[in-house]
């Protein structure tokens, strides 16, 4: 897996490419693999994850706004990179429940430990 830092332009025309929305966003994923998250009876294969591209123009904007540092943005950034690597999604509800519930799960657990 790699992780990407990359300009505002270059974000945009990525977000424009891929996903046909205007401006740059603030991080998007590329796996490899087709990979879908594994159960306790059935875990994930092995494969090649990807990359994570992050801006941190937009980062550093959007901790602002939240009230966090840009370091904790750029975490929260690839933490919901790596699963969205991973096979997860936020398209219906309850897709974002749980993807949101283990970034969650993720952010807490990491920050708990520093």
């Amino acid at each position: 897996m790699n992780i990407i830092f990359i300009e505002p332009e270059p974000m945009e025309d990525l977000h424009v490419r891929w996903l046909d929305l205007p401006g740059p966003t603030d991080v998007m994923s590329f796996p490899m693999d087709e990979l879908r998250p594994g159960t306790a009876d059935r875990p994930t294969p092995p494969g090649m994850l990807g990359d994570i591209c992050i801006c941190p123009q937009v980062a550093a904007r959007q901790a602002a706004e939240s009230g966090h540092s840009a370091a904790e943005e750029m975490l929260l950034l690839a933490t919901h990179g790596m699963l969205h690597l991973l096979g997860y999604d936020h398209a219906t509800d309850p897709e974002r429940e749980v993807m949101f519930a283990l970034q969650r799960k993720l952010l807490l657990t990491f920050l708990a430990t520093r």
